[in-house]
């Protein structure tokens, strides 16, 4: 029988989450992890099936959790919900392995059919999002995407915060990255979007709507 695992750093948010989640009869055990550490600990110690966990962990990513779950726990299926926006997240998530995204303001009937699906081996994409693949199937093969469509999940959390002027070496503390290890990102989006400087993502980004 189906064992859940909420990660959030949030207390409330994680008894919301249970409250729902013990409706469902199928599901047998629902455990809690505060930091992307104990999820990953959580992780170690038990068996789990389904991985419900926010992006934004105090300590730890939650990509770098989906890249560890999905590399290292493949039985483990991840469930994103967030409070990014979906259409500058869903996507990248979605190709690094999550098994679904789903918006922190949905309602939680919504939850419980992301939660089902996945358990039962499919995905879950959201009615906009599905709307919005189907709408991409249509434009021409040869029509030019836009540019940051070709970062991965990991270089486009850091190409909005280096767009929004937010320096090196708090990147870096944010995301329990090294100096080193930030400005290698930095330069692999500069050279993937043909820009020179961080004012030229700044441009990029509030032209497209990503960054206010």
């Amino acid at each position: 029988m189906p064992k859940v695992l909420i990660a959030d750093d949030h207390a409330i948010v994680r008894a919301g989450y249970r409250q729902y989640l013990e409706m469902e009869a199928s599901i047998t055990e629902v455990g809690e992890a505060a930091s992307g550490s104990e999820a990953l600990a959580s992780l170690r110690q038990n068996q789990w099936d389904l991985l419900l966990m926010d992006i934004h962990m105090p300590d730890r990513s939650g990509i770098d959790i989906l890249k560890h779950v999905t590399s290292g726990y493949p039985q483990v299926r991840v469930l994103i919900v967030s409070g990014l926006p979906e259409e500058l997240y869903a996507r990248n998530v979605l190709r690094s392995g999550a098994r679904g995204y789903l918006s922190k303001g949905g309602s939680p009937d919504e939850l419980l059919k992301a939660v089902r699906l996945i358990l039962k081996g499919n995905r879950y994409v959201s009615a906009s999002l599905a709307e919005s693949m189907a709408d991409d199937l249509k434009k021409p093969h040869d029509q030019d995407q836009p540019l940051h469509t070709s970062l991965s999940t990991r270089e486009f959390q850091i190409f909005r915060k280096i767009a929004i002027g937010a320096p090196v070496g708090s990147i870096a503390k944010e995301l329990s990255l090294s100096v080193k290890t930030v400005s290698t990102y930095r330069s692999r989006i500069l050279d993937k979007m043909a820009f020179k400087t961080n004012a030229d993502l700044t441009a990029y980004g509030l032209r497209n709507g990503l960054i206010q």
